[in-house]
Protein backbone atom coordinates (compact mmCIF):
# COMPACT_ATOMS: atom_id res chain seq x y z
CA UNK A 1 0.00 0.00 0.00
CA UNK A 2 1.42 3.78 -0.65
CA UNK A 3 1.84 6.22 1.74
CA UNK A 4 0.31 8.72 2.04
CA UNK A 5 0.34 12.73 1.07
CA UNK A 6 1.85 14.27 4.84
CA UNK A 7 -0.05 17.07 6.06
CA UNK A 8 2.90 18.80 6.33
CA UNK A 9 5.26 20.82 4.18
CA UNK A 10 8.10 18.50 5.26
CA UNK A 11 7.10 15.29 3.43
CA UNK A 12 8.36 12.32 5.40
CA UNK A 13 8.34 8.28 4.97
CA UNK A 14 7.04 6.68 7.74
CA UNK A 15 10.02 5.62 9.90
CA UNK A 16 9.49 2.07 10.47
CA UNK A 17 8.47 1.55 7.09
CA UNK A 18 4.76 0.71 8.06
CA UNK A 19 1.74 0.84 5.68
CA UNK A 20 -0.72 3.47 5.57
CA UNK A 21 -4.49 5.08 5.36
CA UNK A 22 -5.33 4.85 1.02
CA UNK A 23 -6.91 8.47 1.46
CA UNK A 24 -4.86 9.95 4.00
CA UNK A 25 -5.30 12.53 6.50
CA UNK A 26 -4.01 15.26 8.60
CA UNK A 27 -3.67 15.13 12.26
CA UNK A 28 -4.19 18.05 14.73
CA UNK A 29 -3.07 17.47 18.47
CA UNK A 30 -4.09 19.75 21.18
CA UNK A 31 -1.43 20.76 24.02
CA UNK A 32 1.70 19.96 24.87
CA UNK A 33 4.11 17.92 26.55
CA UNK A 34 5.34 14.17 26.81
CA UNK A 35 1.90 12.46 26.56
CA UNK A 36 1.08 14.58 22.85
CA UNK A 37 5.14 13.98 21.82
CA UNK A 38 4.29 10.18 21.79
CA UNK A 39 1.17 10.84 20.20
CA UNK A 40 2.73 12.33 17.62
CA UNK A 41 5.71 10.31 17.21
CA UNK A 42 3.26 7.12 16.85
CA UNK A 43 1.05 8.93 13.47
CA UNK A 44 4.87 9.66 12.28
CA UNK A 45 6.19 6.12 12.99
CA UNK A 46 3.11 4.30 11.64
CA UNK A 47 1.73 6.84 9.60
CA UNK A 48 4.29 9.47 8.26
CA UNK A 49 2.50 11.88 9.00
CA UNK A 50 3.53 15.14 10.57
CA UNK A 51 0.91 16.37 13.24
CA UNK A 52 0.08 20.24 13.72
CA UNK A 53 0.26 20.80 17.41
CA UNK A 54 -2.07 24.09 18.85
CA UNK A 55 -0.78 25.00 21.58
CA UNK A 56 -0.87 28.07 24.14
CA UNK A 57 3.34 27.58 24.92
CA UNK A 58 5.44 24.70 23.29
CA UNK A 59 8.21 22.38 24.85
CA UNK A 60 11.75 22.41 23.02
CA UNK A 61 11.78 18.94 21.70
CA UNK A 62 8.69 19.50 20.16
CA UNK A 63 10.17 22.27 18.12
CA UNK A 64 13.04 20.45 16.71
CA UNK A 65 10.75 17.03 16.00
CA UNK A 66 10.06 15.72 12.67
CA UNK A 67 6.84 14.09 14.26
CA UNK A 68 5.21 17.41 14.51
CA UNK A 69 5.18 21.16 13.81
CA UNK A 70 3.94 23.39 16.65
CA UNK A 71 1.60 26.37 16.77
CA UNK A 72 2.26 28.36 20.11
CA UNK A 73 -0.41 30.80 20.54
CA UNK A 74 1.46 32.52 23.70
CA UNK A 75 0.75 32.40 27.34
CA UNK A 76 -1.85 34.54 27.28
CA UNK A 77 -4.06 32.76 25.09
CA UNK A 78 -7.58 31.71 25.73
CA UNK A 79 -9.21 28.26 25.23
CA UNK A 80 -11.49 30.20 23.03
CA UNK A 81 -8.17 31.05 20.88
CA UNK A 82 -6.94 27.62 20.81
CA UNK A 83 -10.74 26.64 19.65
CA UNK A 84 -10.77 29.37 17.11
CA UNK A 85 -7.18 28.41 16.12
CA UNK A 86 -8.11 25.31 15.85
CA UNK A 87 -10.93 25.68 13.28
CA UNK A 88 -8.64 28.76 11.38
CA UNK A 89 -6.67 26.01 10.81
CA UNK A 90 -9.08 23.48 9.03
CA UNK A 91 -10.62 26.31 6.75
CA UNK A 92 -6.54 27.14 5.22
CA UNK A 93 -6.78 23.47 4.81
CA UNK A 94 -9.82 23.46 2.49
CA UNK A 95 -11.19 20.14 3.58
CA UNK A 96 -9.54 18.24 0.66
CA UNK A 97 -9.19 14.88 3.42
CA UNK A 98 -10.35 14.32 7.01
CA UNK A 99 -8.73 15.90 9.54
CA UNK A 100 -8.10 14.39 12.50
CA UNK A 101 -8.22 16.14 16.21
CA UNK A 102 -6.75 14.76 19.13
CA UNK A 103 -6.26 16.19 22.44
CA UNK A 104 -4.30 14.43 25.37
CA UNK A 105 -5.54 16.59 28.76
CA UNK A 106 -8.41 16.22 30.58
CA UNK A 107 -9.00 20.10 30.19
CA UNK A 108 -8.53 20.03 25.94
CA UNK A 109 -10.71 16.93 25.99
CA UNK A 110 -13.47 18.77 27.92
CA UNK A 111 -12.98 22.08 25.64
CA UNK A 112 -13.48 19.83 22.83
CA UNK A 113 -16.25 18.67 24.20
CA UNK A 114 -17.50 21.94 25.05
CA UNK A 115 -17.07 22.96 21.37
CA UNK A 116 -18.20 20.10 19.82
CA UNK A 117 -20.75 21.32 17.35
CA UNK A 118 -18.74 23.95 15.81
CA UNK A 119 -15.75 21.47 15.53
CA UNK A 120 -17.13 18.64 14.84
CA UNK A 121 -17.61 20.19 10.94
CA UNK A 122 -14.24 20.32 10.49
CA UNK A 123 -12.84 17.43 12.36
CA UNK A 124 -13.21 13.46 12.93
CA UNK A 125 -12.89 13.73 16.75
CA UNK A 126 -13.40 10.13 18.34
CA UNK A 127 -14.20 11.18 22.06
CA UNK A 128 -17.02 10.15 24.15
CA UNK A 129 -20.72 11.82 24.65
CA UNK A 130 -20.77 14.71 27.15
CA UNK A 131 -22.56 13.56 29.75
CA UNK A 132 -20.57 10.30 29.75
CA UNK A 133 -17.47 12.89 29.96
CA UNK A 134 -19.43 14.39 32.79
CA UNK A 135 -20.11 11.40 34.55
CA UNK A 136 -16.23 9.32 34.31
CA UNK A 137 -14.56 12.44 34.17
CA UNK A 138 -15.99 12.98 38.00
CA UNK A 139 -13.70 10.75 40.41
CA UNK A 140 -17.13 10.35 42.98
CA UNK A 141 -19.30 9.08 39.95
CA UNK A 142 -17.12 6.95 38.69
CA UNK A 143 -16.62 5.36 42.55
CA UNK A 144 -20.54 5.11 42.19
CA UNK A 145 -20.00 3.42 38.71
CA UNK A 146 -17.54 0.72 39.68
CA UNK A 147 -19.88 -0.12 42.04
CA UNK A 148 -23.10 0.31 40.12
CA UNK A 149 -21.24 -2.27 37.49
CA UNK A 150 -19.06 -4.64 40.19
CA UNK A 151 -15.53 -3.50 39.52
CA UNK A 152 -13.37 -3.45 42.40
CA UNK A 153 -12.86 0.47 43.60
CA UNK A 154 -11.31 2.04 47.46
CA UNK A 155 -14.26 2.70 49.93
CA UNK A 156 -14.80 6.43 48.78
CA UNK A 157 -16.33 9.31 50.40
CA UNK A 158 -17.44 12.83 48.85
CA UNK A 159 -16.52 16.61 50.07
CA UNK A 160 -19.12 19.08 48.05
CA UNK A 161 -17.73 22.67 47.96
CA UNK A 162 -20.01 23.52 45.94
CA UNK A 163 -22.90 24.58 48.23
CA UNK A 164 -22.87 27.63 49.82
CA UNK A 165 -21.26 28.09 53.30
CA UNK A 166 -21.85 30.35 55.95
CA UNK A 167 -19.35 31.95 58.34
CA UNK A 168 -19.45 28.77 61.34
CA UNK A 169 -18.80 26.06 58.34
CA UNK A 170 -16.36 23.04 59.18
CA UNK A 171 -15.35 20.60 56.94
CA UNK A 172 -17.17 17.63 57.57
CA UNK A 173 -15.75 14.35 58.96
CA UNK A 174 -14.61 11.02 57.29
CA UNK A 175 -15.99 7.44 58.64
CA UNK A 176 -12.89 6.40 56.74
CA UNK A 177 -10.02 4.55 58.39
CA UNK A 178 -6.74 7.27 58.45
CA UNK A 179 -4.41 7.66 56.91
CA UNK A 180 -6.49 8.59 53.37
CA UNK A 181 -6.03 9.60 50.26
CA UNK A 182 -7.98 12.76 48.92
CA UNK A 183 -8.17 14.23 45.72
CA UNK A 184 -10.07 16.55 43.15
CA UNK A 185 -13.15 14.75 41.84
CA UNK A 186 -12.61 16.62 38.54
CA UNK A 187 -8.96 17.71 37.89
CA UNK A 188 -9.82 20.15 35.55
CA UNK A 189 -11.60 22.04 38.17
CA UNK A 190 -8.62 22.23 40.35
CA UNK A 191 -6.60 23.79 37.59
CA UNK A 192 -6.86 27.66 38.25
CA UNK A 193 -6.78 27.04 41.97
CA UNK A 194 -3.93 28.46 43.60
CA UNK A 195 -3.00 27.86 47.51
CA UNK A 196 -0.41 26.84 49.54
CA UNK A 197 0.19 23.03 49.91
CA UNK A 198 -1.38 22.37 46.03
CA UNK A 199 -0.81 19.10 44.89
CA UNK A 200 -2.42 16.56 42.63
CA UNK A 201 -2.96 13.68 45.17
CA UNK A 202 -2.85 14.54 48.94
CA UNK A 203 -1.60 12.00 51.84
CA UNK A 204 -3.38 13.05 54.78
CA UNK A 205 -2.33 11.32 58.39
CA UNK A 206 -4.96 11.82 60.36
CA UNK A 207 -8.40 14.09 60.98
CA UNK A 208 -6.99 17.46 61.55
CA UNK A 209 -4.57 17.53 58.50
CA UNK A 210 -7.73 16.57 56.71
CA UNK A 211 -10.20 19.15 58.13
CA UNK A 212 -6.91 22.10 57.69
CA UNK A 213 -6.38 21.18 54.27
CA UNK A 214 -10.43 20.84 52.69
CA UNK A 215 -10.44 24.54 54.80
CA UNK A 216 -7.44 25.73 52.56
CA UNK A 217 -9.02 24.39 49.44
CA UNK A 218 -12.57 26.06 50.44
CA UNK A 219 -11.05 29.61 50.76
CA UNK A 220 -9.16 29.49 47.47
CA UNK A 221 -11.90 29.05 45.87
CA UNK A 222 -12.22 25.47 44.91
CA UNK A 223 -15.88 25.12 44.15
CA UNK A 224 -16.31 21.69 43.32
CA UNK A 225 -16.15 17.97 45.14
CA UNK A 226 -13.09 16.30 46.65
CA UNK A 227 -12.81 12.76 46.65
CA UNK A 228 -11.73 11.02 50.27
CA UNK A 229 -10.80 7.07 49.77
CA UNK A 230 -9.10 4.77 51.85
CA UNK A 231 -5.56 4.18 51.07
CA UNK A 232 -4.71 0.76 49.68
CA UNK A 233 -1.54 -0.36 50.93
CA UNK A 234 1.66 -0.68 48.77
CA UNK A 235 4.29 1.47 47.31
CA UNK A 236 4.44 2.48 43.45
CA UNK A 237 5.05 -1.32 42.64
CA UNK A 238 1.35 -2.11 43.46
CA UNK A 239 -0.13 0.59 40.87
CA UNK A 240 -1.00 -0.23 37.12
CA UNK A 241 -2.28 1.20 34.19
CA UNK A 242 -4.67 0.09 31.67
CA UNK A 243 -4.70 1.89 28.36
CA UNK A 244 -7.75 1.07 25.96
CA UNK A 245 -9.87 1.86 22.83
CA UNK A 246 -13.24 1.87 22.25
CA UNK A 247 -14.70 2.20 18.60
CA UNK A 248 -17.58 3.73 17.25
CA UNK A 249 -19.49 0.52 17.05
CA UNK A 250 -19.04 0.18 21.12
CA UNK A 251 -16.31 -2.51 20.53
CA UNK A 252 -13.00 -2.01 23.02
CA UNK A 253 -10.43 -2.90 20.40
CA UNK A 254 -7.27 -2.38 22.40
CA UNK A 255 -6.47 -3.60 26.28
CA UNK A 256 -3.27 -3.14 27.07
CA UNK A 257 -1.23 -3.03 31.35
CA UNK A 258 1.66 -2.34 32.72
CA UNK A 259 2.85 -2.27 36.33
CA UNK A 260 4.45 0.61 37.92
CA UNK A 261 7.68 0.09 38.83
CA UNK A 262 8.70 3.84 40.12
CA UNK A 263 6.53 7.17 39.94
CA UNK A 264 6.52 11.01 40.37
CA UNK A 265 7.02 12.73 43.48
CA UNK A 266 7.09 15.87 42.58
CA UNK A 267 3.88 17.52 44.25
CA UNK A 268 2.68 18.89 40.45
CA UNK A 269 3.35 15.25 39.01
CA UNK A 270 2.46 12.94 41.89
CA UNK A 271 1.47 9.11 40.60
CA UNK A 272 2.66 10.01 36.99
CA UNK A 273 4.62 6.79 36.14
CA UNK A 274 8.19 7.16 35.32
CA UNK A 275 9.14 3.56 35.14
CA UNK A 276 6.66 0.76 34.08
CA UNK A 277 6.91 -2.84 32.75
CA UNK A 278 3.75 -4.31 30.90
CA UNK A 279 2.29 -7.52 31.87
CA UNK A 280 -1.53 -8.26 31.47
CA UNK A 281 -4.12 -7.80 34.61
CA UNK A 282 -6.45 -10.41 33.51
CA UNK A 283 -9.10 -10.03 35.70
CA UNK A 284 -8.50 -6.06 35.81
CA UNK A 285 -8.60 -5.95 32.07
CA UNK A 286 -12.15 -7.35 31.70
CA UNK A 287 -13.61 -5.38 34.39
CA UNK A 288 -12.13 -2.28 32.35
CA UNK A 289 -13.70 -3.98 29.49
CA UNK A 290 -17.34 -4.60 30.84
CA UNK A 291 -17.42 -0.78 32.42
CA UNK A 292 -16.21 0.73 29.12
CA UNK A 293 -19.13 -0.99 27.17
CA UNK A 294 -21.48 -0.33 29.72
CA UNK A 295 -20.82 2.99 30.25
CA UNK A 296 -21.35 3.84 26.17
CA UNK A 297 -17.66 5.15 25.80
CA UNK A 298 -15.65 6.45 22.64
CA UNK A 299 -12.16 6.74 22.20
CA UNK A 300 -8.76 6.18 24.32
CA UNK A 301 -9.40 5.95 28.16
CA UNK A 302 -6.59 5.46 30.70
CA UNK A 303 -7.36 3.91 34.14
CA UNK A 304 -5.34 3.99 37.25
CA UNK A 305 -5.65 0.72 38.86
CA UNK A 306 -3.23 -0.80 42.14
CA UNK A 307 -3.03 -4.41 43.51
CA UNK A 308 -5.08 -4.54 47.22
CA UNK A 309 -2.67 -7.05 48.56
CA UNK A 310 -4.77 -7.49 51.25
CA UNK A 311 -7.38 -9.98 48.84
CA UNK A 312 -5.38 -9.59 45.92
CA UNK A 313 -7.75 -7.83 43.20
CA UNK A 314 -7.30 -4.80 41.29
CA UNK A 315 -8.98 -2.04 42.55
CA UNK A 316 -9.86 1.08 39.64
CA UNK A 317 -9.33 4.58 40.97
CA UNK A 318 -9.99 6.80 38.28
CA UNK A 319 -10.87 6.49 33.86
CA UNK A 320 -8.99 9.68 31.71
CA UNK A 321 -10.92 10.06 29.00
CA UNK A 322 -7.66 10.84 26.71
CA UNK A 323 -4.92 8.09 25.93
CA UNK A 324 -2.38 8.88 29.02
CA UNK A 325 0.78 10.42 29.39
CA UNK A 326 2.61 7.17 29.10
CA UNK A 327 0.99 5.70 25.92
CA UNK A 328 4.05 4.40 24.75
CA UNK A 329 4.69 2.18 26.34
CA UNK A 330 1.64 0.54 24.33
CA UNK A 331 3.56 1.45 21.33
CA UNK A 332 6.42 0.29 21.97
CA UNK A 333 5.03 -3.49 23.72
CA UNK A 334 4.00 -3.32 19.70
CA UNK A 335 0.38 -1.89 19.23
CA UNK A 336 1.14 1.46 17.95
CA UNK A 337 -1.89 3.04 19.32
CA UNK A 338 -2.30 5.51 16.24
CA UNK A 339 -3.41 2.41 14.23
CA UNK A 340 -6.75 2.24 16.45
CA UNK A 341 -8.16 5.43 15.83
CA UNK A 342 -7.18 5.57 12.18
CA UNK A 343 -9.02 1.95 11.69
CA UNK A 344 -12.05 3.48 13.75
CA UNK A 345 -12.32 7.11 12.89
CA UNK A 346 -10.71 7.50 9.65
CA UNK A 347 -11.24 4.48 7.84
CA UNK A 348 -14.17 3.05 9.57
CA UNK A 349 -13.49 -0.12 9.49
CA UNK A 350 -13.67 -2.99 12.31
CA UNK A 351 -10.42 -4.43 13.57
CA UNK A 352 -9.74 -7.51 15.61
CA UNK A 353 -9.18 -6.33 19.64
CA UNK A 354 -5.63 -6.52 20.41
CA UNK A 355 -4.78 -7.77 24.18
CA UNK A 356 -1.42 -9.59 23.55
CA UNK A 357 1.82 -7.68 24.34
CA UNK A 358 5.55 -7.88 24.35
CA UNK A 359 6.94 -7.33 27.57
CA UNK A 360 8.85 -4.52 27.79
CA UNK A 361 10.35 -1.85 30.09
CA UNK A 362 9.70 1.43 29.68
CA UNK A 363 11.45 4.03 31.62
CA UNK A 364 11.88 7.75 31.79
CA UNK A 365 14.84 7.11 34.41
CA UNK A 366 18.73 5.96 34.69
CA UNK A 367 18.56 1.80 35.51
CA UNK A 368 20.86 2.44 38.76
CA UNK A 369 17.73 5.10 39.91
CA UNK A 370 15.50 2.81 38.97
CA UNK A 371 17.03 -0.05 41.34
CA UNK A 372 17.55 2.28 43.99
CA UNK A 373 13.52 2.01 44.82
CA UNK A 374 12.87 -1.82 44.02
CA UNK A 375 12.78 -3.66 47.13
CA UNK A 376 11.69 -7.24 45.84
CA UNK A 377 14.84 -9.25 44.99
CA UNK A 378 12.29 -11.30 42.45
CA UNK A 379 10.78 -7.82 40.75
CA UNK A 380 14.60 -6.98 40.76
CA UNK A 381 15.12 -10.07 38.89
CA UNK A 382 12.33 -9.39 36.46
CA UNK A 383 13.22 -5.83 35.70
CA UNK A 384 17.26 -6.54 34.91
CA UNK A 385 15.85 -9.49 32.89
CA UNK A 386 13.79 -7.86 30.37
CA UNK A 387 15.91 -4.71 31.06
CA UNK A 388 18.96 -6.55 29.00
CA UNK A 389 16.47 -6.49 25.81
CA UNK A 390 16.85 -2.97 25.63
CA UNK A 391 15.04 -0.11 27.82
CA UNK A 392 12.23 1.53 25.82
CA UNK A 393 12.56 5.67 26.42
CA UNK A 394 9.66 7.80 24.84
CA UNK A 395 12.40 10.54 23.89
CA UNK A 396 14.63 8.89 22.20
CA UNK A 397 13.02 8.10 18.78
CA UNK A 398 15.57 7.08 16.40
CA UNK A 399 14.01 9.43 13.26
CA UNK A 400 14.63 12.77 15.63
CA UNK A 401 18.66 11.53 15.92
CA UNK A 402 21.01 12.39 18.06
CA UNK A 403 19.79 15.67 20.49
CA UNK A 404 16.71 13.25 21.27
CA UNK A 405 19.14 10.87 23.17
CA UNK A 406 20.79 13.93 24.83
CA UNK A 407 17.28 15.27 25.82
CA UNK A 408 16.29 11.64 27.54
CA UNK A 409 20.04 11.44 29.10
CA UNK A 410 18.65 15.31 30.65
CA UNK A 411 15.40 14.24 31.15
CA UNK A 412 16.80 11.32 33.67
CA UNK A 413 20.24 13.22 35.38
CA UNK A 414 16.65 15.71 36.12
CA UNK A 415 14.25 12.72 37.41
CA UNK A 416 17.53 11.88 40.19
CA UNK A 417 17.66 15.50 41.15
CA UNK A 418 14.04 15.38 42.16
CA UNK A 419 13.51 12.16 42.98
CA UNK A 420 16.37 13.05 45.79
CA UNK A 421 14.58 15.92 46.96
CA UNK A 422 11.27 14.68 46.82
CA UNK A 423 11.30 10.57 47.61
CA UNK A 424 14.43 10.35 48.63
CA UNK A 425 14.10 6.89 49.50
CA UNK A 426 11.57 4.33 49.20
CA UNK A 427 8.45 4.25 51.66
CA UNK A 428 5.64 1.23 51.81
CA UNK A 429 3.10 3.12 51.22
CA UNK A 430 4.82 5.42 48.18
CA UNK A 431 4.19 8.52 50.21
Amino acid sequence: MSHPETPSSRPVAPAGGQSSTAEGFDLVLLGSGLGVYTLARAFHEQYGVVATVVTKVGIEPMRRSVTCEVLELGGSASDEDLVHRVIGLALERGGVRPQLLLANADSLVQLMSDHREQLEAHYVMPILEAEILERLSDKAEFARLCTEHGVATPRTEVIDLSTPRDEGWEPPRTELPFPVVMKAARTADMAGVRFAGKKKVWFLEDPEELTALVRSIATAGYAGRLVVQELIPGDDTAEGSITAYTDAAGRVTLLCSARVLLGEHTPDALGRPAAMITTPFDDALEQARGLLEATGYRGFANFDVKRDPRDGTWKFFEVNPRIGRNNFYVSTAGANVSRFVVADAIEHRRIEPVTQFDEVLYSLVPMPLLMRYLRDPALKRWVRTVARRGVRNPWTYPADGGWARRYARLVGLNHVRKFLRYYPKPTDSGF
